[in-house]
């Protein structure tokens, strides 16, 4: 019998209803579409947050692996000493260090009145005062050629690596509060312990000989900076990117692994992921080059030549820059594999066309779509 008994004459057998389909689906199409919606939406939100994390887990490893590490920045820039640019930037600063002296005039000004103490006749005395003038560009070449010499002998590296480990020690210690040394941070006010730096200064003249310096009294004072009212902000986004340097990682693969799984196409979900990545990369590497020409655009001149904070600039962004590319064409080729893939797998029933049952084998064909 192939219809309900009760079934009036001329209308159509009832067919039988099928329990085991609409188990085995899980439910009424309309519980199941919901629950396919909110699978998809909660997979989607994943790999979002996911993919918006990657460049934050890259500014704060580099943060933390090299702006915050003295050892690791210095290794970075003790290349630069060698660099034309930052040499011929040294340069300058030596030179004007030396120049800020007495003039030629002043010179000539002081042996003439000694002579003329000294019973010298006034015309010899103010012939030798007339030389001022001309002793000028003679101090000034002599100057520059022992800066230069300075500058490019062999102990310059040596210099270098001292001058940026003792700032970059200070930085970190204003930055994080961690080390110590002659700066300080008292909420939004930095201060130079300046009688530390001059008990510095005076061991470096008694090592050097100069006896007197032991006669340089202590002094206990700090000199204010610089305040700013934003330091207390940045101190703490710099701390929050260090501590986030060591979860950040494996919090944004834990969120773009489950946002795959859940998806129900999971090869589609890992070509989006993986897409993501890709464009998340790219934005972070043009958000680089931006704050790149904005940092080179105001550097003062009278500081840092544009050449030498180019060469600067570069060095210190190395390693975020390489990271971004890697991790870019990483995303690219994840996305173009799972894109070809999934070519040519069967979208329909295909090779299920001869079970004509709208249960099991319309459903592991459904499965086959990526």
């Amino acid at each position: 019998m192939t219809g309900a008994p009760d079934d009036p004459p001329g209308r159509p057998p009832t067919p039988p209803h099928d329990h085991a389909a609409e188990g085995a689906g899980g439910g009424p199409p309309r519980r199941r579409g919901a629950r396919d919606l909110a699978r998809s939406t909660a997979s989607g939100l994943l790999i979002a947050l996911a993919c918006l994390l990657v460049p934050v887990c890259v500014v704060s490893a580099w943060l933390h692996d090299v702006l915050l590490d003295t050892d690791r920045y210095v290794a970075t820039v003790r290349p630069l000493a060698k660099d034309p640019a930052i040499q011929d930037a040294a340069l300058r600063h030596v030179r004007r260090a030396l120049d800020a002296r007495h003039s030629g005039r002043d010179i000539t000004s002081d042996i003439a009145s000694w002579l003329r103490r000294q019973g010298l006749p006034p015309t010899a005395a103010d012939a030798v005062e007339g030389l001022g003038a001309k002793l000028d560009p003679a101090v000034d070449q002599a100057l520059t050629r022992v800066a230069a010499h300075v500058v490019r002998s062999e102990q310059f590296p040596a210099v270098w690596v001292g001058v940026n480990r003792a700032a970059h020690s200070a930085l970190v210690h204003v930055l994080t509060g961690e080390g110590h040394g002659p700066v300080a941070v008292d909420g939004d006010t930095v201060t130079l312990d300046v009688g530390a730096t001059v008990e510095k200064a005076k061991r470096h003249l008694l090592n050097a000989g100069f006896s007197s310096a032991a006669e340089i009294p202590e002094v206990h004072r700090r000199m204010v900076l610089f305040r700013s009212a934003e330091l207390d902000g940045v101190r703490r986004g710099v701390r929050l990117l260090d501590l986030a340097a060591a979860w950040l990682p494996a919090l944004s693969a834990v969120l773009g692994a489950s946002g795959i799984l859940l998806a129900r196409r999971r090869r589609r979900a890992l070509a989006r992921a993986a897409l993501g990545t890709a464009v998340t990369s790219l934005a972070l590497a043009v958000g680089l080059a931006v704050a790149r020409r904005y940092c080179l655009d105001h550097v003062p001149p009278r500081v840092l030549s544009r050449a030498a904070a180019a060469d600067l600039l570069d060095a210190l962004l190395r390693v975020p820059r390489v990271t971004v590319r890697t991790v870019g064409a990483l995303g690219l080729v994840v996305a173009l594999a799972a894109c070809l893939t999934g070519l040519g797998r069967p979208r329909g029933v295909g090779r299920d066309e001869a079970v004509t049952g709208s249960g099991g084998a319309g459903r592991r064909a459904d499965r086959c779509r990526w």
